[in-house]
């Protein structure tokens, strides 16, 4: 389930959606503010383009919404059910969540919405491998 050519080992790890062999981020580390959100213009493996069209990740927004609530819920879940904490304190639970994690949910949501729209091609993934693909 978590390994090379499933999504969820493309949307985790933040690699290439075609080949999984480089990560489409400057720098992976997503709690570098800095560059949280710069994304490479293609892979320099497979030569994958990751913005399809101009503005293509303003419609990432809508999964972040969707995965900030789930991250929200979470934190209301953990904080309510196993610590039985007060309305306060699952409200600043809710709020240190998603602070905590919002370099994640950004990272994740790009991921997902690229994932969406570019497929895992094993072909490509083993000719890069053996480096016999040519560069676009």
């Amino acid at each position: 389930m978590f390994k090379k050519g499933s999504k969820i080992y493309s949307i985790v790890t933040g690699v290439c959606p075609k080949c999984h062999q480089e990560s489409m981020y400057y720098h992976k580390n997503p709690y570098y503010l800095r560059h949280v959100i710069n994304v490479k213009e293609n892979c320099s493996k497979c030569g994958t383009q990751y913005r399809l069209e101009p503005s293509f990740f303003f419609g990432a927004m809508y999964v972040s919404y969707a995965l900030g609530v789930a991250f929200a819920v979470a934190g209301f879940v953990v904080s309510y059910f196993v610590f039985d904490a007060s309305i306060h304190a699952i409200f600043i639970s809710i709020i240190a969540t998603l602070t905590v994690f919002a370099p994640i949910i950004l990272r994740w949501s790009r991921s997902i919405w690229v994932n969406i729209f570019i497929h895992y091609d094993k072909e490509i993934a083993e000719k890069v491998k053996q480096n016999k693909i040519e560069q676009v």
